[in-house]
């Protein structure tokens, strides 16, 4: 195999394991595709790097949208306001990327991951409610679909998500990993819920960040797209099937503990 049909296969296994993970805890897979992207381009500018996950992360979260739908865990109320709520943010941090030095985005991006990994490692369910811990020990039925909140603050939602439009398309991770411990821990979604409905999220979002990018000619690897976006297409298939059978508190730790390894790596980078 030579060596672009190596790189070619590479990046598919790798798109693979982002779809697979990234749509297993509704985060996308951002947070593990950006540090990489970071690690095999050590010249690329933040914004290339930022265009090219969410460019990604865009297939990724179309394809696990498609999947959860079928399984009916998606809140399309909350999931039609809150994407439309992340719209201005996206377009701006799609914008403000182009000013941030390289450093300066590695060490943004780890403090935020440091910060959302020990909050979820420190709670990964919310205690006292009967929906998440019917969620968490994966008891919801399937035939029917999952228990949804039946009351939530769609103001405290739409403020929520506009943040996370823009430090996601910002740092280009997505924001699955902002907005499923805000549907949980803040909005009182049940995580196999939350997971989803930030899936749905997260295809509006990353579309407008891109097309943003796009826009500003700052798409310069548009060449490693494709093997990526079949990689997390049926990565996406495959994070949603195994998630019927993972319960929702270990969705969570897993997302915090990863969280934390990468949020810790890419300080590391930023003081090298």
């Amino acid at each position: 195999m030579d060596g672009a049909a190596l790189y070619w296969v590479g990046n598919l296994l790798l798109g693979l394991a982002v779809g697979a993970l990234g749509t297993l805890i509704g985060a996308g897979g951002g947070f593990i595709l950006v540090p990489v992207l970071l690690l095999l381009h050590p010249g690329e500018s933040p914004e290339a790097i930022a265009t090219l996950s969410l460019a990604v992360i865009f297939f990724n979260a179309f394809s696990g949208t498609l999947a959860y739908a079928r399984m009916r865990r998606i809140d399309y109320r909350a999931g039609v306001v809150f994407s439309l709520a992340t719209v201005p943010g996206a377009a701006v941090g799609a914008y403000a990327t182009e000013f941030l030095a390289r450093g300066t985005f590695n060490a943004i991006m780890g403090i935020v991951l440091l910060c959302v990994a020990a909050a979820l490692l420190r709670w990964p369910v919310v205690p006292g409610r009967k929906s998440d811990r019917q969620s968490a020990a994966g008891s919801a039925p399937e035939a029917t679909g999952p228990p949804h909140p039946r009351r939530y603050s769609l103001t405290i939602g739409m403020a929520i998500s506009l943040v996370v439009g823009f430090v996601s398309s910002l740092l280009g991770i997505g924001g699955g990993i902002i907005h499923v411990p805000a549907l949980v821990y803040v909005l009182g979604f049940p995580v196999h819920v939350a997971t989803a409905t930030s899936h749905f999220i997260l295809a509006v979002m990353a579309l407008v960040g891109t097309l943003v990018h796009l826009f500003l000619g700052q798409f310069t690897q548009a060449y490693e797209l494709l093997p990526l976006a079949i990689g997390v297409i049926l990565g996406a298939q495959l994070g949603a099937s195994v998630s019927r059978r993972v319960h929702g508190r270990w969705i969570v730790r897993v997302l915090g503990a990863a969280l934390a390894i990468v949020g810790i790596r890419l300080l590391a980078m930023a003081l090298l």
